[in-house]
């Protein structure tokens, strides 16, 4: 049934949503845009540039194509420099091991993820070789709900839309896989997230993988 694994990047393998929320308060700050943590939430999954929009229609502003792109870069560097100290230990509980354990056993793994610094992420963490396909923000056009993120590592994976299930912790990721066709399992404790197939709190609740995969096996990708 299943054959390829997709994980999402922030939320469900490293926690970078504080750095996030951090750059992007700097930038809302400079907009004189009120910023608060559950807004920040509405902005797990979405690009860097949807995210801006998205905060300048809360203060009801329009600016210059040349603001944006330096409100942009002004983001990206805040971040870099967050992030620039993170290592393994930084990685969420149990990712490492339910990565070990899905190669071992013969599936393929891929990163879906907008971020367009996934793979220097990765290869702070340690985890860049282990996966077999990476689609960053640099790959796609159109931020999640839109599937284009998960259609395009079933694509380079090689493996059927039907035969893969995705790792994510925001609805609008959620939604992406659901649109793609695929399946998907919620990683998130706040019990706000709907239509994923199977919730967990933390990737370190799944010790069987075979007892994972046949309890979605009565369970069809929902579109």
């Amino acid at each position: 049934m299943i054959k390829a694994i997709i994980f999402d990047l922030d939320g469900v393998v490293v926690d970078t949503a504080k750095h996030h929320f951090k750059a992007w308060s700097l930038v809302a700050k400079k907009l004189n845009v009120p910023f608060a943590e559950d807004q920040n939430e509405d902005l797990k999954g979405v690009s860097r540039a949807n995210s801006l929009e998205k905060i300048l229609q809360w203060g009801d502003l329009e600016i210059s194509l040349d603001k944006k792109q330096e409100l942009l870069d002004y983001k990206n560097k805040i971040y870099l420099n967050l992030i620039s100290k993170i290592s393994s230990k930084d990685l969420l509980p149990g990712v490492y091991h339910l990565i070990e354990t899905f190669r071992k056993n013969g599936f393929k793994i891929a990163l879906g993820s907008s971020s367009k610094n996934a793979i220097p992420i990765l290869k702070k963490l340690e985890l860049f070789d282990l996966f077999d396909e990476i689609v960053g923000g640099n790959l796609v056009s159109i931020s999640k709900p839109n599937p284009e993120v998960f259609l395009k590592a079933s694509s380079l994976l090689g493996v059927p839309k039907e035969k893969c299930l995705v790792f994510e912790d925001a609805q609008s990721g959620i939604q992406a896989a659901l649109n793609a066709g695929m399946y998907c399992i919620a990683v998130e404790n706040k019990g706000n997230l709907i239509g994923a197939h199977k919730k967990v709190n933390s990737l370190n609740e799944i010790s069987d993988i075979s007892a994972l995969i046949n309890d979605l096996a009565d369970k069809k990708p929902k579109t």
